[in-house]
Parts: C-alpha cells; structure tokens; sequence
C-alpha cells in the first residue's frame, strides 16, 4: 500500500465517514470515494461496511488500522528528518488550541511573533478535536492535560484556577452567597455537552441543564458578555489579556482546578521553525506562571 493509500484509509476509519475524510484530505467526495473502492479492490478485501450511518470497519480493516496508524506515524517523522536541513527558521508552523485560547492568547501572541520571526506564518486549527502530533496533523498543541503520547512532550506548562464569570449586570443579580445551584450556568449543547464544564456542573447539581448552550464557544463567551449568566474561564493572566467586561462571579462551590501544557512531537523540536515557535510560546507561558505566582503572594500578603 502506498502512502496516499493509507492516508485515506485512515481518514475514513476515524472519522466513519468518506465525506468527512474527504474534507480531511481536501479531495471531492467522489474522488475519495473512488479510491477507496480501488483501494479494496486491489487488496482483494473490502475494509468497511456503509450505510446511512458511514462507514464502519470490516474485521478485515479493523486488523489493518494499528498498522497504519504505525505508518502515520513514521510517515509524519520521516517528515521531520527531512525538514532538520533548513538553514533558518522559516515555513509554516500549524498550532492547535481550544477556541478560547485561539481567540485569547493564540492571534495575539501570532502579531508578536511576525514581528519575532518574520519568515514564519502561523496557522491555527482552533478545535476542541484532538489532532494527533506525531502524525504531524499539527506541529503544535496548547492542551488542558498532559501529552499521554510516548514520543509527545510538553514543552512548557502553566497551572491556574477555574472561576466563575459573568457581566457586572448578571454579578448584580445574583442573590448573596449564591450557591452553585442558583446560578444561570453558560455550558456545552450536544454533541459536546461532554466537556468540561458539563460534567464538573452535573456532579454539583441534580438534573443539571444550562441555561444557556452552544456548540461554539465563542458563542457562550458572547453570552456571559451579554449577561446571559455565568461561565467558567480559565484565571490565566498574560501580556496579551484584555479586558472583556467580566467579572469574577463570588459562589460558594469547591475550588476547580486546571492546567495548560504546549504539547509537541519530541522529534518536531528537531525542526528549526517548530522550535522557535515553540521557544517563543514558551517563554509566554513562564510570563503568565510568573504573573500568577506575584498575584498569589499580593493576595497572601
């Protein structure tokens, strides 16, 4: 099988539809679809099952996956190896980021790096989908937990607090030492109500429901904006912050805790354009740890 082949392969096991890993691989669906029966063709085995639902693996594709997830794999550090000639830091650098820190950190930091490294041009897949590192479907991540990966490191790290909040307006009508359960929680809409905060706020509060929800958001943060209720934010602080209106909401409710690690492919270091980037980013990140650590010891003494 050559490259292409399992690429398309792969495209259509993971996301169980030709249509969406036509889009994957920026092909027409017909195309995609053509392939792929030539593809089972020449192997003489048919690798899915579709129906209206998608595609489903056959028992057949379901032993080929692994393998080529391994061929991905090595395919994306081929490319690295090859990339370690660059003389200079210069090319695309594609970066993943949850929506918020796209919008929050990730586009402003992008003006100050151009100025940093003018031959670099950032990308950024702003998703709440993981994108696998070492299959180089990004070069890097800014993540809430820690890389599980063998061959994915963390590159920098930042811990903070989770806190409510919400407009002035909303702050004004909230009744005095509300309670978790008395307040008009901003959260996830299906199919991503799973989530965080969806599930922290199902623990806390019986038959729990938002009262307001959106797939996007951007869409939730314009909300808490508009006095629609509360949200939860990460408390991270950093050069590029700007004031957005809201206020931290006072509730009574256990302390929530979360982290942020700038994941990479230990071997994408080896990349001079990734690495700078990823120095860059870095160094932003230990300015927001060390914001956080003065603010903790004002707030202490």
């Amino acid at each position: 099988m050559e490259w292409n082949e399992v690429q398309l392969f792969l495209a259509v096991a993971e996301s169980g539809s030709v249509t969406a890993a036509a889009k994957t691989l920026r092909v027409t669906q017909p195309t995609a679809s053509r392939r792929l029966l030539e593809l089972e063709a020449s192997i003489g085995e048919a690798l899915f099952v579709r129906d209206k639902s998608g595609a489903h693996l056959t028992s057949f594709g379901e032993r080929m996956l692994e393998p080529a997830r391994r061929m991905a794999e090595w395919a994306g550090e081929a490319e690295r190896v090859a990339q370690r000639a660059e003389a200079a830091p210069r090319g695309v650098v594609r970066v993943t980021a949850a929506p918020g820190l796209a919008f929050d950190f990730v586009a402003p930091f992008a003006a100050h790096a151009r100025e940093k490294l003018p031959e670099i041009r950032l990308e950024v897949i702003s998703t709440v989908q993981y994108l696998d590192l070492a299959r180089r479907e990004a070069d890097l991540a800014l993540r809430f937990s820690a890389p599980a990966q063998r061959d994915v490191t963390s590159v920098a790290s930042l811990s903070f607090e989770v806190k409510a909040f919400g407009s002035p307006s909303y702050a004004a009508r909230l009744p005095k030492k509300a309670r978790v359960a008395d307040v008009d929680w901003i959260a996830w809409a299906p199919p991503l109500d799973h989530l965080s905060p969806n599930p922290e706020l199902a623990a806390l509060i019986p038959g729990f429901r938002p009262s307001f929800a959106s797939d996007d958001f951007l869409v939730q943060y314009r909300a808490a904006q508009a006095g629609l209720g509360a949200i939860f934010l990460g408390d991270i602080h950093h050069r590029f912050s700007t004031d957005d209106g809201l206020v931290e909401l006072p509730i009574a409710m256990p302390p929530q805790k979360g982290e942020l690690h700038l994941a990479c492919a230990r071997s994408a270091l080896d990349v001079p354009r990734i690495r700078a980037v990823a120095d860059a980013l870095s160094r932003e990140i230990a300015r927001a740890h060390a914001s956080r650590s003065k603010r903790l010891r004002s707030t202490r003494s």
